[in-house]
Parts: C-alpha cells; structure tokens; sequence
C-alpha cells in the first residue's frame, strides 16, 4: 500500500513537472523575441536546427540554443534554406524557423545603366559587395559560355534595369535574367518593327540602339537619330559616329578622341568603314530598341552637340559645317575665356 502511495506522488510529480516543462517550452517559442527593431540572421549552408539556435542565443532572441531542436522535432519536415533574413520584432521562435524554411530571404537590387558596358555591370556588381563575383578576370568567350549566350560577343545582350537578387547571388545569375529580358524585348520590339529598315536581323538592330544610347540621353531625340543613321546606311554613307570608335579603342582611348584614333583600323571605327560595326557598343534598355526599329522620320543626315545635352540635325553638310562652326567653336570659345579653376 506505502508503494502505491509512493508511485501515485511520483506520477503526480512526473506530470506536473511535464506540464510544467510543456508550458515553458510552449512559452518560449510562441511569445515574442526580445527585439526593439529589425535584425538580420544569415543562414549558412551546413548551419543545424541546433547552430541555428545558438545564432538566435549569441544575438540574445531566445534564451537557449536547445529552443530550436525543439521547433526541429515539431516540425521536421522545415528544412533552413541560405540566405539572410529580416527577423521583425513581433515574430516568435516558430514564426523565425518557419521563415528560414520558406528561404524567404532579403532581397538587394542593383540597377544596370543604360549606355554601360559589359565590364562596367561587373563593376558595379562588385561594388555592391555582396554578390558572389566569378567572371571579372574571364574573357569574353569565357563570359558567353558561362552565361550561355547564343551570340560571340557579350555586349550588348544584357538589358538596362533593376534586378533583385539575395545576398550572395553570383554575376552569372543576374547576368543570365538581364540577358532573358533583352531577349524578350528584342524579340518583341522586332515584331512591331517599321518596313524598310536596313536590318538583316534583330542583332544589327540592337547594334543600331547601342549607338543610339550612347549618342544621347535625351528621350526626344532617340528616334531622330535613329532615322539619320538608318538614312546614312540606305545611301552607302559612313556612319561616323564617335561612340563607336571609342568602343574599338578600348583602354587606348584616355578621354579625347584624336586624329589617331579617327585614324584606327578597328572595324568600330565607323569613321574608316562602312555599315554597323560587328557588335554592340553598350548595354540599352527598351527605349533604345524601341527608336532603332521605329524611327522618327526627317530628311536629316547630320547632327552635332550643342552643348546643353542635345543636338542640332541638318539636312546637308553645308547646314552641317554651319552648325559645326555655330555649337563646337562657341563651345571652344567659351573654354578658353572660363577661368582655368572652372574647367
């Protein structure tokens, strides 16, 4: 009979100490973390329920490393997936594994420019500093294999916008959207082109937008010098755009374009060959596309900055010439009487 009394009191004591263990590990991972503002946890790969816990302790959001198991053990179909993640105030220890299961993570974003090369998106890609970096030493043969592109060249097939991507994403990754994008552009754009254009593909028309964007940054005139490039090639006249023979000079060209360089055998030297040079010089956004397959007609052949940022278009060369002496010798002018602390 006294051991029956006796099992009977440990029996009482075993379920109430389980009640009360139950409580407290129901409290501990139902109530909310102890968090003022917004915090980050990574998860890395390898990292366990238990390593989990103990980042979660270490930052002082719960108050035992084990906490986590215990989540674990509920629920041990949630797998933690990499990534960084935003940890809110008001979330408890079964809201934050769930979380890292949903590999819901924090998204950056980075904005690729509009007239910018290849090597310059590598570059800012990797100012960013949190974006896995493995094609900034590759060659540009290298770079089309590692991306997957149908073409020989990189440039150009990255279309100019702002992507998403999760702390340590790679070059690649954001590279092959950008490159998915322009593809659909492209080859949207090019079902709605204008008859009669001088293309014999969508690659030459994407050519054509690369010098466009690097032309000018003003939305207005896109399509106008478009049309007097698309006119230049009609009448088996050269080209002679700037941007493209700076593109050919590559690390030669140091900021002024001389008679040397005018002088240059590259076939992107516009100025010494006829027709589109062979690639891309730059990275467009849809704009570009949009006035290269949609000009805006006018008679013109001929353009030349003003110097505010847009150009002044003539139908001859003596309207040319006129306009040359006009905008680029005022702008001469105007150097030499500016005060050497201002140039």
């Amino acid at each position: 009979m006294a051991f029956i009394k006796w099992f009977f009191r440990v029996a009482v004591l075993l379920v109430s100490l389980s009640a009360i263990v139950a409580g407290y590990l129901y409290h501990s991972i139902t109530s909310p973390i102890t968090l003022a503002t917004i915090d980050t946890v990574e998860v890395r790969a390898g990292d366990t329920s238990y390593s989990l816990g103990k980042k979660l302790n270490d930052r002082g959001l719960i108050e035992y490393p084990f906490l986590t198991r215990v989540v674990s053990k509920l629920n041990p179909e949630w797998v933690p997936k990499v990534g960084k993640y935003a940890i809110n105030p008001e979330m408890n220890l079964l809201d934050i594994m769930a979380l890292f299961d949903s590999g819901k993570s924090i998204f950056y974003s980075i904005t690729l420019l509009e007239g910018k090369t290849t090597r310059d998106y590598l570059s800012a890609m990797e100012a960013r500093g949190n974006i896995t970096m493995t094609l900034l030493n590759a060659s540009n043969e290298d770079l089309v294999k590692r991306i997957g592109l149908d073409v020989s060249h990189p440039e150009g097939q990255f279309f100019a916008n702002t992507y998403r991507y999760h702390e340590g994403d790679t070059d690649v990754s954001i590279l092959k959207h950008a490159n998915e994008l322009m593809t659909k552009t492209l080859n949207e754009l090019w079902l709605s082109k204008a008859a009669d254009l001088p293309y014999q593909s969508s690659y030459e028309a994407l050519i054509m937008a690369s010098i466009i964007e690097k032309e000018t940054g003003v939305p207005e005139e896109r399509p106008l010098i478009a049309q007097v490039f698309i006119s230049r090639l009609k009448k088996g006249m050269r080209l002679q755009t700037d941007p493209t023979v700076i593109y050919g000079l590559g690390s030669d060209y140091t900021g002024n374009l001389t008679r040397k360089g005018l002088q240059s055998t590259s076939p992107y030297n516009t100025y010494r060959f006829f027709g589109l040079p062979p690639t891309p010089i730059a990275n467009v956004g849809r704009e570009a596309i949009e006035a290269a397959l949609n000009p805006e007609q006018t008679k013109a052949l001929y353009f030349v900055a003003k110097g505010d940022g847009t150009h002044a278009f003539s139908n001859s060369l003596r309207e040319h010439n006129r306009a040359v002496r006009q905008f680029q010798f005022k702008r001469r002018e105007d150097y030499r009487s500016t005060p050497d602390s201002a140039k």
